[in-house]
């Protein structure tokens, strides 16, 4: 394909991603802040169909921070194992809930710094919350997206943070929210991170790093 301005590549990326997914699902069930926001520390190493199975346990014992502290650290992980990582999230879950009482009346804080400042909550579990909850434009980088981002050549793979800093210079602010989902979605359909025909991807057949082929 002729050599195109990475403008022009990142227009029709994002035109074919909105092809495919022109609707996209929150991948983790919630019923609200609180909830997304424990299903997302969940997910750290763990895939999103597995969180979906424990939430369900997990929220009809406590779906709340002022219930969530009557459960014992030991209870949270018992019912959480499977996710992986339990006595680290368990621990977590109970800690940031009992801070949500004592400071925000139950509430999740609606804010990166105050978000960030929970136990178990990193950037990426914040920038999900802030898009995904409140609707506030983010673009949380999963290792999916990192990985895309640096095979369709819109990143240098450094790390997240600057694939992050990348996607967000490129793409148009108000379609952060609704362009993660959509990478998230193609890259698990279509762009598999390992015996992937590049040939034949949408994406990868015009914009894949030649080093990558």
């Amino acid at each position: 394909m002729a050599d195109i301005s990475k403008a022009e590549k990142v227009k029709d990326i994002i035109a074919t991603l909105e092809g495919f997914y022109p609707e996209v699902p929150i991948p983790l069930d919630h019923q609200d802040a609180y909830t997304l926001l424990i299903a997302v520390l969940l997910s750290a190493q763990c895939t999103d169909e597995r969180v979906n199975k424990i939430t369900p346990l997990l929220f009809a014992q406590a779906n709340n921070p002022f219930d969530m502290v009557k459960l014992s650290v030991d209870e949270i992980k018992s019912i959480i194992r499977p996710c992986g990582l339990s006595p680290r999230k368990s621990k977590a879950i109970y800690e940031l809930s009992q801070i949500l009482i004592d400071k925000y009346d139950g509430e999740v804080p609606e804010s990166f710094e105050e978000l960030e400042a929970l136990p178990g909550v990193g950037h990426k579990t914040a920038s999900v919350v802030m898009s995904q909850a409140f609707g506030h434009p983010a673009f949380p980088v999963d290792t999916h997206i990192h990985r895309l981002a640096y095979r369709w050549g819109l990143s240098n793979g450094k790390n997240v943070e600057q694939t992050e800093k990348d996607l967000k210079r490129l793409t148009p602010k108000e379609l952060w929210n609704k362009l993660h989902l959509q990478i998230i979605f193609f890259g698990r359909e279509y762009c598999p991170a390992r015996s992937h025909d590049f040939s034949t991807c949408p994406i990868c057949s015009k914009y894949v790093r030649k080093s990558l082929l």
